[in-house]
């Protein structure tokens, strides 16, 4: 444990900021997963309409710093093929 008391601070900062990363990565799980359940079920503009939605909120999740700009590019790229599949 740190004795100095910036250093104290510090952790503390750091441990809200793992809190609400984890809890927006989780989010994001949960809405990347509901794109490919409704891949999977063929229902084509649901899964647009929450490809487009889970876009938006991985772009959010770059912005505050909870994830990586390239990790997310991925992600996206690999939600909007599949729903595209499904569309065509």
């Amino acid at each position: 444990m740190a004795n100095i008391k910036s250093q104290k601070k510090r952790n503390l900062q750091n441990e809200k900021a793992r809190q609400r990363h984890m809890a927006t990565k989780s989010a994001l799980k949960t809405a990347t997963k509901k794109v490919q359940t409704a891949v999977a079920a063929g229902d084509a503009e649901a899964a647009l309409t929450l490809q487009r939605q889970a876009a938006r909120d991985l772009d959010k999740a770059v912005s505050h710093g909870a994830m990586h700009k390239k990790t997310v590019a991925r992600k996206k790229s690999r939600l909007a093929k599949a729903a595209n599949a499904v569309s065509a």
